[in-house]
C-alpha cells in the first residue's frame, strides 16, 4: 500500500476527538465570557439602579450599541475628587492607570500623584488628549458634579474625526464622569461609556475592545480613588508642631 494510506474500514483513532476539542474550547471560552464575566465587567462596581438609570451625556449617543457603567465610592467629598478629573489627559496628568502597561503599549503617558494647579483650567470645547494625535472634546462641564467627553475616533489611527463623519472603522463614543455626594465626606464616582461603532467594527467590540477598556477604566477609577483619598487624609491630618 502507498505510504500514508489506510486499509479500507480502518479508522484513525483520536483525530475526531482532537478536532472536536479545537471547536469546543473556544466556544466554551466565548460562552463563559458572555454568560459569567461580561455582565460583571460591563457594570463593575455599579449597582443595578446606577447601571440602568439615565446619566448626563446619554443624549449625545442615544442609539448606543454598547454602554458600560462602572463606579467606586471615594472617602473624600466631590470638591476633593473633582481636581483629579479636570487634569486628565495625555501630556497632562495621565489617566492614573497602569504605568507599565502603558509603556509596553508605547503610550507616552505619565500619571501624576498630585493636583497640578496649572492643569485646573478646563472648559466646554477643550480637547482632552488620549494620545498625541487626538482625543475627545469636553461636551459638558459642571464643577464638582459632571464632566462629559465626546468623540468620534478612527480606531486604526486613534485620530479624532468630526462627530458627523461617516468614515468606516470609526467609533462614536462618550465618557461621562458623574460625582454624587455620599453624606458630607464621601463621593460616588460613576463612569459611563457609550459606543456606536460602524458596522464593520460591531462584532469586534465584545472580543477586542471590551476587555481592554475594562482594564483601563478599572485602573483609572482605582487610581482616582487612591489619590483623592490620600489627599483628603493628608489635608485632615493635624499639623505637626515645630520642634525648636
Amino acid at each position: 500500500m502507498p505510504p500514508g494510506s489506510t486499509r479500507p474500514g480502518h479508522v484513525v483513532r483520536g483525530s475526531a476527538p482532537r478536532g472536536l476539542a479545537r471547536l469546543l474550547v473556544p466556544l466554551l471560552i466565548v460562552t463563559g465570557y458572555g454568560l459569567l464575566a461580561r455582565p460583571r465587567l460591563l457594570c463593575w462596581g455599579a449597582t443595578r439602579a446606577e447601571a440602568a438609570g439615565a446619566l448626563p451625556g446619554d443624549e449625545l449617543v442615544p442609539k448606543a450599541g454598547y454602554r458600560t457603567t462602572r463606579a467606586v465610592t471615594i472617602a473624600a467629598p466631590p470638591d476633593a475628587v473633582w481636581p483629579w478629573l479636570v487634569q486628565l489627559g495625555q501630556g497632562r496628568a495621565g489617566f492614573y492607570t497602569y504605568d507599565r502597561l502603558e509603556r509596553l503599549a508605547g503610550a507616552a503617558i505619565h500619571n501624576v500623584d498630585h493636583v497640578v494647579p496649572e492643569l485646573q483650567q478646563l472648559a466646554v470645547g477643550d480637547v482632552v488628549p488620549l494620545s498625541p494625535v487626538g482625543g475627545p472634546t469636553v461636551a459638558r462641564f459642571e464643577p464638582n458634579r459632571l464632566l462629559v467627553l465626546h468623540d468620534r475616533m478612527d480606531v486604526r489611527t486613534a485620530r479624532s474625526l468630526p462627530i458627523s463623519s461617516s468614515q468606516p472603522y470609526t467609533v462614536h463614543w462618550t465618557w461621562a464622569f458623574v460625582l454624587r455626594p455620599v453624606g458630607d465626606s464621601a463621593t460616588r464616582l460613576l463612569l459611563r461609556a457609550s459606543f456606536v461603532p460602524r458596522r464593520r467594527l460591531a462584532p469586534l467590540i465584545p472580543t477586542l475592545f471590551e476587555p481592554a477598556v475594562f482594564i483601563m477604566e478599572r485602573g483609572m477609577l482605582r487610581g482616582i480613588r487612591a489619590r483623592a483619598t490620600r489627599a483628603a487624609v493628608a489635608s485632615a491630618a493635624p499639623a505637626r508642631p515645630d520642634v525648636g
